[in-house]
């Protein structure tokens, strides 16, 4: 089954940002974005234990656990199992830094093993108040997170994580399963595989109006050619595309600060919103069945959603390829 066929629209709501990723969120903030979500007709919502340690599964499932079960989509990953006992030391995230250092301070297990990811899941299944879960990504099996180590940690998925999941989507205890990462190198190996056979991948922050060059190269043609559909994660680039000063989940540099000036002066000259191009952009590839923004303001669940319907014209498009902001390869909405 393809994500196409099971995702409710385009639009999803990743909760990143709910677990406290740059900056404490109070609850009652939190609530409020994610029923904006639901408000606004959003029906699929992507979660994960790393994110705040658990803090936004718990939060997202407060709220959506009031709803109906068959009425919205629900992702979450396996590979971090959040345990009961407080971390003393700073966690380790590699490249991400204090990405969620004012998170639940829970110790984490990296660990993809089948207990762990089984274990995982069921802990997932608690915190969102709910009996499913209908896809699952093995997440941040990459050089971000591990370094050098990376391809350990993605055979110790191979083993455990992949063949446990797809036992569940055999079962029907899962619809879907596949990778949840920032880099387009695990998911290149994982479509190389005889098996197992995941059903897409979502992959933040490489298909973008500002980095997509590596993923159409490497990544998407092969996913094309197997069927294999992606979701966007992070189509703003960590924010710096809407207003924020973060890529890759870091203070942006200079050449980041530039480019996203020229992007915007573009939008502007075409009465553009830069939102709308970033969303349109990543939409507009083939393999792309849903883009997932996070958000920790209602507003800007709005925004987002005026934003994929926006009317962009075509001479927007055509300046922006013109002008080399985006890859001569990279599909675009005007193109016929």
């Amino acid at each position: 089954m393809s994500l196409s066929d099971i995702l409710p629209g385009r639009l999803g709501f990743g909760t990143a940002p709910l677990g406290n990723m740059f900056r404490a969120i109070p609850d009652d903030e939190a609530r409020a974005t994610v029923e904006a979500a639901w408000d606004q007709g959003i029906r699929f919502y992507d979660t994960a234990p790393f994110y705040g340690a658990g803090l936004a599964e718990t939060r997202l499932g407060e709220v959506l656990s009031a709803r109906p079960r068959d009425s919205y989509v629900l992702s979450s990953k396996v590979g971090r199992v959040i345990l009961d006992e407080h971390e003393d030391a700073t966690p380790d995230f590699g490249e991400k830094g204090g990405l969620f250092e004012h998170g639940n301070p829970n110790k984490i297990v990296h660990e993809w093993t089948a207990e762990a990811t089984e274990r995982s899941i069921e802990d997932s299944l608690k915190r969102l108040g709910t009996d499913r879960l209908d896809i699952v990504w093995v997440h941040d099996i990459a050089q971000d997170f591990h370094g050098d180590q990376w391809l350990q940690k993605f055979e110790e998925a191979r083993t455990g994580a992949f063949r446990v999941l797809s036992r569940l989507r055999e079962e029907g205890v899962i619809k879907a399963w596949g990778l949840g990462v920032n880099r387009t190198e695990p998911i290149e190996l994982t479509l190389a595989l005889d098996e197992p056979r995941p059903d897409g991948f979502l992959l933040a922050g490489r298909y973008t109006l500002l980095d997509h060059d590596h993923a159409l190269q490497r990544l998407l043609p092969t996913a094309q050619e197997q069927g294999v559909d992606m979701i966007v994660g992070g189509p703003y680039s960590s924010g710096i595309l809407a207003g924020g000063t973060h890529f890759e989940y870091q203070q942006a540099p200079p050449e980041i600060i530039e480019r996203v000036g020229k992007l915007k002066a573009l939008a502007q000259r075409h009465g553009v919103s830069i939102k709308a191009a970033a969303l349109q952009f990543s939409l507009a590839h083939p393999a792309t069945a849903a883009v997932i923004p996070g958000a920790t303001r209602p507003s800007r669940i709005a925004e987002d959603t005026a934003a994929l319907n926006e009317d962009i014209p075509a001479a927007f498009w055509t300046e922006l390829r013109a002008n080399g902001l985006v890859s001569p390869a990279a599909p675009l909405p005007n193109d016929a």
